[in-house]
């Protein structure tokens, strides 16, 4: 369909593809100097020790709960409003995802109160998430960390450029794990990164990225190693250049980039109060420095979602929905068999509906979206 505003949209140029035709070029295609260029650039950037590229950010997540140990027996907690991913990464390992509640319907992250009343001998970890770019409440959570043991890994998929207290989100807990997927804020197509201060877990990380081995094909190709020994049962999570190239042009665009979604987010916020006063816009209390991943809207209670999304799509807007619970998959019902508990999680997935945000959206196209916005209310 030919969206007059889509959900989301790319922001690549010229830049990228000379990046990428260079790599071509060079004839090193797989994970190389380009790829360590791009590590040292994000590490440099949110102000980590170390940081290290991977295939996507689900293979982020996996490996950050290898890394910590987590295995049968072990229970982690995070919310149900994420997408499967982190989930599915907990369970990877036989560990078992346990679901909590978030703050409220005007902060969609964890709720630290909700992590205290899940807490039994079993816990081993926190995942927490931050929901569209926007800061979980990280010095409770670490304080309940502390005082049990428990490890800490952050979901920062939607997290790229955003902080709290002037720190990076990702390098607050033990491991952190972002996605490069094509509608992120920095996309290679498909990649990930993992960050962290902990010298021990760095080198775990990066014998299990690829296959347990401890050379590079890299090093061999360049005389740094001649042979190598396999250590761990590790994975082919590896990242290669080609991506690496379009990271490194993406990673310069962030600041510009999240500084234009700030002020689209803004708009949205002043033209929805005045034409729109139904809709409940969260996050409207600032807390740290968002990186505006997306930007998320609660229909009045007891509104028809679908019809609403369909009176958008009439009016040639794309919308989208983050996200339906992971407790309500088939799949994981059985790990929530007191649903009712997270009151607002399941509240806030049945009035949430994303709106377009993307740094080449335009002041004209977000006051179409809130127009229709208007009209579909009342369909």
């Amino acid at each position: 369909m030919n969206w007059r505003v889509p959900l989301s949209d790319v922001n690549l140029d010229a830049a990228e593809i000379d990046a990428v035709l260079s790599v071509l070029r060079s004839g090193w295609l797989t994970m190389g100097s380009v790829t360590q260029a791009f590590e040292q650039e994000f590490a440099a950037f949110t102000g980590s020790k170390h940081a290290l590229a991977v295939a996507n950010g689900t293979a982020a997540l996996h490996l950050a709960c290898l890394a910590l140990g987590l295995g049968p027996g072990d229970e982690v907690i995070l919310p149900s409003l994420t997408f499967v991913a982190s989930a599915n990464a907990i369970r990877y390992t036989g560990a078992t995802p346990v679901f909590v509640d978030i703050e409220s319907t005007d902060w969609l992250c964890l709720s630290p109160q909700a992590i205290s009343a899940a807490l039994t001998p079993r816990t081993k970890a926190i995942m927490v998430v931050h929901y569209a770019g926007y800061p979980c409440d990280m010095p409770a959570i670490l304080e309940i960390a502390r005082q049990h043991h428990l490890a800490v890994i952050e979901d920062a998929a939607h997290a790229v450029g955003a902080a709290l207290d002037g720190k990076a989100l990702g390098t607050w807990g033990d491991i952190g794990c972002f996605s490069f997927f094509g509608n992120k804020n920095l996309t290679t197509g498909e990649g990930g990164m993992l960050l962290t201060h902990d010298d021990q877990l760095a080198e775990k990380l990066q014998r299990l990225r690829s296959h347990g081995m401890t050379t590079l094909t890299w090093d061999r190709a360049h005389g740094h190693a001649s042979t190598y020994d396999v250590v761990a049962l590790g994975y082919n999570y590896r990242i290669d250049d080609l991506r690496s190239a379009l990271g490194r042009v993406q990673l310069q665009k962030i600041p510009a980039g999240n500084a234009r979604r700030e002020s689209a987010v803004r708009l949205y916020h002043e033209l929805l109060a005045a034409q729109a006063p139904e809709i409940a816009v969260p996050f409207a209390q600032a807390r740290g420095q968002s990186s505006y991943h997306i930007m998320p809207v609660l229909l009045p209670t007891g509104s028809d979602k679908l019809r609403f999304i369909e009176g958008m799509k009439a009016r040639g807007v794309q919308v989208s929905w983050h996200y339906p619970p992971v407790h309500t998959f088939s799949i994981y019902k059985s790990y929530a068999p007191h649903a009712e508990a997270l009151q607002i999680t399941n509240e806030v997935s049945a009035r949430e509906v994303t709106l377009p945000l993307y740094p080449s959206i335009s002041d004209d196209q977000i006051a179409w979206v809130v127009r229709a916005v208007r009209e579909s209310l009342f369909i």
